[in-house]
């Protein structure tokens, strides 16, 4: 969910592309370096976050045989 919102943020070169997209918008603001939430730092604001997620931490995995890798506990459910 974090590098979805992340690419969506990133402008387009065609002006009618740019105005059509939908982009994602994350809810509340970024936690604070200094007093981290429990578990994965992104669940306060992912729309996909379960109670688990606030736990523990996710593990990175890889996606493909890429060499890319993402953490997140929902990452088979939420892989398409």
């Amino acid at each position: 969910p974090y590098t979805k919102a992340l690419c969506s943020a990133v402008p387009m070169p065609d002006p009618d592309s740019e105005r059509t997209r939908k982009r994602i918008l994350l809810p509340g603001d970024p936690p604070s370096p200094l007093n981290p939430p429990s578990g994965c730092t992104f669940h306060p604001r992912c729309s996909h976050a379960e109670e688990r997620c606030q736990a523990a931490w996710p593990s990175f995995e890889s996606l493909k045989n890429d060499g890319h890798q993402a953490a997140c506990i929902r990452l088979g459910e939420l892989n398409q």
